[in-house]
């Protein structure tokens, strides 16, 4: 791992506490996007975020300080070309970091990543407390609840059906932000009545208040939720750099505003920002998106 590295006493690490202990915030890099079908190039995703975090702000839009020894960054998990050992060292080294009970950020990759980054909150959370009610929101253009896709059940397309398999039911689970579908999928979703959906198109049509009724509604008495957000929940005007973009999407408004809503009333303890791919895209926009999501991250653990 890139601990100590030029790259993180350079970057938001002016903000980094001693240990992990001392922390409110863990985060760790995951730069693997051998699991994608389209677009290539998420793997960057972590370094290009921790460099732009040069020029963040020691202010947030609310006024709020980010604070001195707020977070600890670990750096990233060296990818593997051995992929099943690979998700294992992932999944090992989340739970790990789980285990400080600080919240934890992971930064991909493609969403694949998250399959092993569930595997370990599902672990952390039950040995917790083995009756843990466990959530997982879902943002994204796709579902990703192809069994298996281009012959591998580890694609970045089957990053839910895995959960549904080992981390949860269909009941804790609940998308916003899709626009496209495989029929297989279809087939899951009929099969689990209990998954919730909310599309893009609902976001646009009722606004970010009615959504978040939603969301609070259905988490109110659980006792832990992920949040995994694909930077493709965006509309591609707003992260052109991600592998496969689909128009349509949420505005940066919209997903800044559920996110700081989230963060503030539901039990989210760890969280990831996936296909965040620097070589496609225009200006860094997509990543600054996604800069934008970790600064209010930051924000929100400083009050």
């Amino acid at each position: 791992m890139l601990e100590n590295s030029k790259v993180l006493k350079d970057s938001w690490l002016r903000w980094g506490a001693n240990s992990k202990e001392d922390a409110k915030i863990c985060i760790m890099g995951v730069p693997f996007d051998n699991a994608v079908s389209l677009g290539k190039g998420a793997a960057k995703g972590p370094e290009t975020m921790r460099n732009l975090s040069v020029d963040m702000s020691d202010v947030t839009e609310d006024d709020i300080v980010i604070q001195k020894g707020i977070l600890y960054d670990i750096g990233d998990i060296p990818v593997d070309l051995n992929w099943e050992r690979y998700f294992g060292t992932v999944a090992e080294e989340a739970y790990q970091l789980m285990k400080t009970d600080n919240f934890c950020l992971f930064m991909g990759g493609d969403h694949s990543v998250t399959i092993p980054l569930h595997q370990a909150f599902g672990r952390y959370q039950k040995e917790k407390n083995e009756h843990a009610k466990i959530g997982i929101i879902h943002f994204d253009a796709h579902y990703d609840l192809c069994g298996e896709y281009d012959g591998h059940k580890w694609s970045h397309a089957c990053t839910e059906a895995r959960s549904l398999e080992t981390v949860i039911s269909g009941e804790d689970l609940f998308f916003v932000g899709i626009r496209v579908a495989e029929e297989s999928e279809l087939e899951t979703i009929a099969g689990n009545p209990g998954i919730t959906v909310v599309k893009a198109k609902e976001v646009h049509r009722t606004g970010v208040e009615a959504v978040f009724k939603k969301l609070k509604d259905k988490f109110a008495d659980y006792d832990a939720v992920y949040l995994t957000i694909d930077i493709d929940v965006l509309d591609p005007a707003f992260a052109p750099g991600t592998g496969t973009p689909q128009p349509g999407g949420l505005t940066s408004v919209q997903l800044i505003q559920l996110f700081q809503m989230m963060l503030e009333e539901l039990p989210i303890k760890a969280m990831d920002l996936v296909e965040v791919a620097p070589d496609l895209d225009v200006n860094n926009i997509t990543s600054w998106a996604a800069m934008r999501l970790i600064f209010d991250l930051f924000g929100h653990f400083s009050k």
